[in-house]
């Protein structure tokens, strides 16, 4: 999924004329391009923009009622269909790049509500697979697939574009999300108790540990308790700040590398990676981290929460801020750039997966209300890139970085004074005592 979403980032590069203004030259592309294997649109940095964000106004609208559907309605079905649907959306995009922006970004729409409706239900699977002292190891190595998705999709899209077109990128994963989705409902289960291939014990010490952990399904969700729970807003807050950060590095890397670096397609493609590989690792090994201070009750999970968000969000704004410091120097900007991205990865062992602490039982509307507030800072801060990229190309990376410094720190600040890791009073059951 992750792949199909990344793609786009750098196949822009080969499918425009230029990324400054409308009608530049691409001077940052020394090995031009087939034009028959490659088509070539003639779209200005903001239309860019406009595509680059559109498939976050798809994920916008999901959040919210698939966390609280998949709270319902099994997650194996949900994740499956919207998998198959995403993946068919990216079989089409090279032929709606053919008609016109529009229709890219209408597909580009409607590939975010499917993607949208993957990255909030399957969080609801740990709510009932992950013991609690094992959720900072589990949930990481999942979500570790947001960040090796990217990796491995830029790795390949910058060679795929030279040798065979950047048409075929689309093709290639979006056949590869079919072949997935088939896997998913050949091999995924619910809960531990429908799967075939566990022991009775493991089972027994999976359903044990999470037997005060109910799910939300039949009971009305407090949402103006939630509204209220400063904790609630805390961990939005920063879910907005990584979001933000994450878009920007997530889409412009490879025209900021473009621009400033000046490289073909294929290195491109390759420095783009390494920032999401270091990430996926980092974000691996924080879940270890976290679960070993847990278990070993080194520290408390409050503090793990709060450590790993502070260097999840204030590391990232360090390095962006360096890079506005740094010469032209290609090691030091590409250090800088990698660093700044993967340190992005701690985040998985703090407030990502805070949710989970503070409110099992609505873990799936509590992380679509937290993901969608997450999402307005991507949608901003991407369309918010391209509007500064069409007015001043030369002086518009100082803006950009700076302002994600900014929401990064303020973010962090808020989290740092009101995060919490109990469960919250409106998220435990009620127990009625009979007289």
């Amino acid at each position: 999924m992750m792949s199909q979403r990344a793609c786009l980032s750098l196949t822009m590069v080969a499918m425009v004329n230029g990324t400054g203004p409308q009608g530049s030259p691409n001077t940052s592309t020394p090995e031009p391009l087939d034009d028959v294997k490659n088509p070539v649109y003639n779209w200005s940095p903001q239309t860019q923009g406009i595509i680059l964000s559109s498939v976050t106004y798809g994920m916008l609208i999901t959040q919210v009622p698939v966390g609280y559907l998949s709270g319902i309605y099994p997650v194996k079905n949900m994740v499956g269909s919207a998998l198959l649907l995403s993946s068919l959306l990216s079989l089409l995009t090279p032929l709606a790049a053919g008609v016109g922006e529009s229709a890219v970004i209408a597909c580009r729409v409607a590939q975010g509500l499917s993607q949208g409706t993957v990255l909030v239900a399957q969080h609801t699977v740990w709510t009932k697979w992950a013991p609690p002292l094992e959720r900072g190891r589990l949930t990481s190595l999942s979500l570790s697939g947001l960040m090796l998705g990217p990796s491995v999709a830029l790795c390949v899209t910058g060679l795929i574009c030279q040798s065979l077109g950047w048409p075929m990128v689309f093709y290639i994963f979006g056949a590869g999300g079919c072949a997935l989705s088939l896997c998913w409902f050949l091999l995924f289960y619910d809960d531990p108790e429908g799967h075939p291939c566990i022991s009775p014990a493991e089972k027994e010490f999976i359903t044990s540990s999470l037997v005060e952990q109910a799910g939300s399904a039949g009971k009305s969700v407090p949402i103006r308790a939630v509204l209220k729970s400063r904790p609630v807003w805390a961990i939005s807050l920063g879910c907005f700040a990584f979001s933000w950060t994450n878009h920007v590095m997530f889409l412009y890397l490879p025209t900021f590398i473009s621009s400033k670096l000046h490289v073909n397609v294929r290195e491109n493609g390759l420095l783009s990676a390494l920032p999401h590989l270091c990430c996926w690792l980092l974000g691996i090994l924080a879940g270890h981290v976290s679960d070993g201070f847990l278990s070993r009750k080194m520290l408390s999970l409050l503090a793990i929460r709060k450590l790993f968000t502070a260097l999840g969000l204030l590391l990232p704004a360090v390095f962006v801020v360096g890079l506005l410091y740094l010469g032209p120097g290609f090691h030091g900007t590409v250090a800088c750039l990698t660093l700044a991205s993967a340190t992005l990865g701690f985040c998985v062992a703090g407030m990502v997966i805070n949710p989970l602490d503070i409110a099992p039982r609505y873990y799936g509307f509590l992380k679509g209300v937290t993901v969608l507030i997450g999402m307005t800072g991507g949608l901003t801060s991407s369309t918010l890139a391209g509007i500064i990229l069409n007015q001043d190309p030369e002086a518009a990376w100082s803006a950009i970085f700076l302002l994600v410094a900014a929401v990064n720190v303020s973010s962090l600040l808020f989290y740092l004074v009101f995060a919490a890791a109990d469960v919250q009073a409106w998220a435990q059951e009620k127990q009625l005592t009979r007289l």
